[in-house]
């Protein structure tokens, strides 16, 4: 019997989807059930500090909810017509209001440019791929590699107990992924959008940090 196992199918046009719409859920539900909790609260008293904690908690938990939607819209959405160009500047805001949580920070080195959607999708969940690697937080460095229409892009994440999740590192390069699920799916949509761009996604360590790069 051999010792190799036969690599996992990967998923249809549908499977896809689906896991997208559950990742996408998955990343608003907590936001949103905070809402829903504070509602109760309100509905439930009439203590005025009770009603003050409940609407701060609504109120920072709807801008929570409204910066992931705008993050997953540019990241996983169409984001526009079939040949779309988004500006780094508008990517360059959504991952701010999505990934910058106090314990993230990211140092931006991009120029403003309008690239192709599916480059500027690429960024965004190459940088999500980042964020995973430094689980207690830190810095985000986000720096071109080429210029004009043939730019490319280099994440660095740098913070205590950076580290290559293997599993992730599986998926980009095509190497005993496994099954993909709803929590293996954005790499390997990662990997999908740079197949799209010509380009493939590799994770390293360099250093003190860990490089996300696409070339």
């Amino acid at each position: 019997m051999s010792g190799t196992s036969t690599p996992a199918p990967a998923p249809d046009i549908l499977e896809l989807a689906a896991l997208l719409c559950s990742r996408v859920c998955h990343d608003l539900i907590s936001p949103v059930g905070a809402i829903v909790n504070g509602l109760e609260v309100l509905d439930d008293t009439e203590k005025p500090e009770d009603r003050e904690f409940a609407l701060d908690l609504i109120r920072k938990s709807a801008k929570t909810a409204s910066s992931r939607l705008q993050f997953c819209r540019l990241a996983f959405g169409a984001a526009g017509s079939a040949g779309a160009q988004i500006d780094l500047g508008d990517a360059q805001t959504m991952a701010r209001g999505h990934l910058e949580d106090g314990k993230i920070t990211i140092t931006w080195n991009l120029p403003r440019l309008l690239l192709p959607k599916n480059k500027v999708k690429l960024l965004l969940n190459m940088m999500v791929i980042a964020q995973q690697t430094i689980p207690r937080g830190g810095v985000l460095t986000v720096d071109p590699v080429g210029e004009g229409d043939a730019i490319s892009f280099r994440v660095t994440s740098t913070g205590l107990n950076a580290r290559i999740p293997q599993n992730i590192a599986d998926i980009l390069s095509a190497s005993e992924a496994g099954a993909i699920d709803a929590h293996a799916v954005q790499p390997y949509y990662t990997r999908l959008l740079a197949q799209d761009c010509g380009w493939t996604v590799k994770l390293a360590a360099e250093g003190d940090g860990i490089v996300v790069s696409a070339s």
